[in-house]
């Protein structure tokens, strides 16, 4: 009967810890936290001190998204597909469902009748107030720093241009490689929509030193923070990183700026989560 007891409490604990931390085998990658490394970065020699989290290895695929939301808004579909066509309200939302779902404090509350008093955009007419549960470990998005200090590298940043590589090619799916043929010159919509351009399957392209695959190319990354002064807390965009499989090959760079407003979505328009370690 004692042993019975053991095993039983033993059994609890495993249990109560699995829900804190990923599981290893969860695609999910522990960023060790520090200040930036990457000479690249906006951050560097900046007095920004990053804390360990977890994020995930891939940008999040339509799979996911279903398997949490029911529905697929993505043009191109594809369960190995990054999801997109998802503004970043739809992202906090599903952060907070999927959090719910396997037993975890969700780190964002939303009040849809509260207008966002630092929402200054004109066009967004949704602008419900996002607030946050700093000490929850549900799932959430990077921060831009975060973001950055991930793609860059963290602690085992070789200070890259691309997240990974000095070579687009390498780590990114963007205008000129993600269609039939690889195309050549400058930049040119009518040429990438003729090339039959699209996003690809997570991981087909090199990882960065962390082991993270497509956070240069395939799809624009939501992050949390609003765009202007890299500590702004009001504005009229959000911040998406990383360039897509529409965008120019200076978008893939680890310090590129997108900006999108909260209520915007597109075909290159997609997220990776992450969780407090």
């Amino acid at each position: 009967m004692i042993k019975l007891l053991i095993f039983f409490l033993m059994v609890v604990v495993v249990s109560a810890c699995s829900q804190e931390k990923p599981e290893k085998n969860d695609n999910f990658v522990l960023v060790k936290g520090g200040t930036f490394m990457n000479t690249k970065s906006n951050y560097y020699g900046k007095s920004v001190k990053i804390s360990n989290f977890y994020i995930g290895k891939y940008e999040l695929t339509q799979k996911e998204w279903i398997e949490v939301m029911g529905s697929n808004p993505s043009e191109f579909k594809g369960d190995n597909l990054p999801v997109e066509m998802v503004s970043w309200y739809d992202v906090v939302d599903y952060c907070i469902k999927r959090s719910i779902k396997e037993g975890l404090k969700p780190y964002y509350n939303i009040d849809k009748n509260k207008i966002d008093p630092n929402n200054k955009s004109d066009n967004d007419n949704i602008k419900w107030t996002v607030t946050i549960n700093a000490e929850a470990n549900g799932y959430r998005l990077p921060t831009e720093a975060e973001w950055e200090y991930a793609a860059g590298g963290g602690q085992m940043s070789k200070s890259y241009t691309y997240s990974g590589s000095n070579k687009a090619d390498e780590v990114a799916w963007y205008w000129k490689n993600a269609g039939d043929k690889y195309l050549s010159g400058d930049w040119n919509w009518p040429a990438i929509e003729n090339n039959h351009n699209k996003t690809k399957s997570i991981g087909d392209k090199k990882p960065n030193e962390l082991g993270l695959y497509d956070m240069s190319g395939n799809v624009r990354e939501w992050s949390w923070n609003w765009y202007g002064d890299l500590d702004s807390n009001s504005g009229s965009y959000r911040v998406a990183k990383g360039g897509g499989w529409i965008g120019d090959v200076s978008n893939s760079q680890l310090s590129f700026r997108g900006k999108f407003e909260a209520n915007g979505f597109g075909p290159d328009q997609g997220f990776r989560v992450c969780r407090g370690e």
